[in-house]
């Protein structure tokens, strides 16, 4: 059987809920932002963070596994490594 994961209505002005369920799987917060995007006839969307997740750094930010993480930080990870 296939899983039809959760199903929900889209309200008069175009709204929807994102399941509970789904905003803490994605650490989403009232007031987040979250981007949309199409990816082969699908809406997937993900917590937008123009901010590094570690310091909270908003300049030469880099993608690492769908994360911002600024240099300085990334530098310290490697260390660690």
């Amino acid at each position: 059987m296939e899983d039809r994961g959760i199903i929900r209505k889209i309200d008069q002005l175009g709204r929807i809920v994102i399941p509970i369920e789904y905003r803490k799987n994605l650490n989403l917060q009232p007031r987040d932002t979250i981007k949309m995007t199409m990816v082969d006839n699908h809406i997937v969307i993900d917590k937008y963070s123009e901010r590094c997740i570690f310091c909270g750094n908003k300049n030469k930010l880099r993608e690492y596994r769908g994360k911002q993480i600024c240099p300085k930080c990334a530098a310290e990870l490697k260390k660690k490594v």
